[in-house]
């Protein structure tokens, strides 16, 4: 079967293009914005990329067609598949009916941590040699693609609340029909979608609804939010992590690199990682409990941790420069700046600490968390913010009460700049985008050699 994918350089879709390769389908796609680390896995894939939404690229009609979230009314592309009347289909709906069927779906959902606890979730099973198949929304060092069929009935599947298509308003995660569901954290987010905190928790709860009753929810004790959730109803049994919960963990080192893991208060052992962050710490324990629903023993999860190498885009190393290191990473929420920044400057101490900041997502950009901005950074010594021209919200006014040295910038050239005028050897710097930014971390990298 031939199928083609509208937004095919997307994390989720670019997966789910690898999955339909596996399965022996003719896999094309276009995209208006081709860049890694999805295009390059999907060039090494055989898979034809296309640039911009042409009805051109349809001719000869596919199949079927996939179409991502990120299409809507009046996309070229989208309108000529209407006309036409050719077959379409939203992502979640197509992997739900042609992966999952069958199988022991692990779901992994919040608003934060999702791609990392997946890719742990996925990385633990394959330690314990249960071949598992999976879909990240992004490329998890272990294993050097973001999805594969597998070799057994379970699927780990990042499980995210945003929605399915233009068609279908629900959230990508109501089609997953998990029976072992993580439930990380839950905060406001996708303010292009979601109005208020209260509509993406009924969307939640629309995910508790379908986990069945011999399956397993795991949350974290202290989340009010997923606390609410439940309270609206939950036919599963519940494990919970953190403060209270019946999962928890003991630092040994205040950055979270060595911690002891707990269960019912006894000791399950010490995990010893690469990774840094009390928000890791907490992926870890809900990683272990799903592991150990599917008939993980702690030992065995505790050494897949132990050797997990995280995911590209997650605080990933990318350069060291006459002793300047830079650090790529996804945070795009006020939490997810702050939680990465305070576990980089717990394993840095003292040593100069750079972050470099576009505010890209949906939610960024309607300035829907421009009040959680400045207080996000106070690990840092310096900020560089990028607001391009067409930002639409004041973005320096939102900044100016914060307590670190500021610099709001309006191009590339700028923050390069600003930075090779501050950095000194030991410096480290911290480049967060959920989108490619312009390749700024090699421009910096460059610059920096000079």
């Amino acid at each position: 079967m031939h199928i083609h994918i509208l937004g095919i350089c997307g994390t989720f879709m670019g997966s789910l293009a690898v999955l339909a390769k596996e399965l022996g389908h003719r896999v094309t796609g276009s995209d208006a914005n081709v860049y890694p680390p999805m295009s390059t896995q999907l060039e090494a894939q055989g898979i034809e990329l296309m640039q911009g939404y042409e009805p051109a690229h349809l001719q000869p009609a596919p199949d079927l067609v996939v179409v991502g979230n990120a299409l809507s009314r009046g996309n070229p592309a989208v309108e000529y598949v209407l006309n036409q009347g050719l077959p379409y289909v939203s992502g979640p709906q197509w992997l739900a009916d042609h992966v999952l069927q069958g199988r022991w779906v692990l779901g992994v959902a919040g608003t934060h941590g999702k791609t990392t606890t997946t890719s742990m979730l996925a990385w633990v099973l394959e330690h314990a040699g249960m071949s598992p198949g999976f879909l990240i929304g992004g490329v998890p060092q272990n294993f050097g693609v973001s999805a594969r069929l597998g070799g057994t009935p379970f699927f780990v599947v990042e499980a995210d609340e945003y929605d399915s298509a233009f068609f279908d308003k629900r959230s990508k995660f109501v089609h997953y029909r998990p029976r072992t569901a993580i439930l990380n954290n839950l905060e406001f987010d996708h303010a292009d979608i979601f109005p208020d905190l209260a509509a993406i928790e009924r969307q939640f709860h629309h995910l508790v609804r379908t986990v069945p009753g011999d399956g397993l929810i795991i949350h974290p004790q202290a989340e009010e939010a997923l606390a609410r959730v439940i309270g609206m109803g939950c036919w599963t049994p519940v494990q919970t992590t953190g403060a209270g919960g019946q999962w928890q963990a003991r630092l040994l080192s205040e950055d979270g690199s060595r911690f002891e893991v707990y269960f019912d208060e006894a000791l399950l052992g010490v995990v010893e990682w690469s990774l840094t962050g009390q928000h890791n710490v907490a992926n870890a324990l809900a990683t272990m409990a799903a592991a150990r629903h599917v008939g993980v023993v702690p030992e065995v999860a505790i050494a897949g941790l132990s050797s997990f190498k995280s995911v590209k885009r997650r605080m990933e190393k990318v350069a060291e420069v006459n002793g300047v290191t830079i650090y790529d990473d996804f945070a795009h929420h006020p939490t997810a700046i702050a939680t990465t920044l305070d576990g980089l400057r717990k394993q840095i101490g003292d040593a100069p600490l750079i972050a470099v900041i576009e505010p890209r997502s949906n939610s960024m950009k309607l300035g829907a968390h421009r009040d959680g901005l400045p207080g996000s950074v106070t690990q840092a010594d310096r900020v560089f913010w990028y607001a391009p021209a067409n930002l639409g919200w004041d973005l320096a006014a939102s900044v100016a009460s914060s307590s670190v040295p500021t610099e709001v910038c309006d191009s590339l050239e700028a923050i390069i700049a600003g930075v090779k005028a501050h950095a000194v050897p030991g410096t480290q710097v911290v480049v967060m985008s959920n989108g490619g930014f312009g390749g700024l971390h090699g421009k910096l990298a460059k610059a920096l050699e000079g």
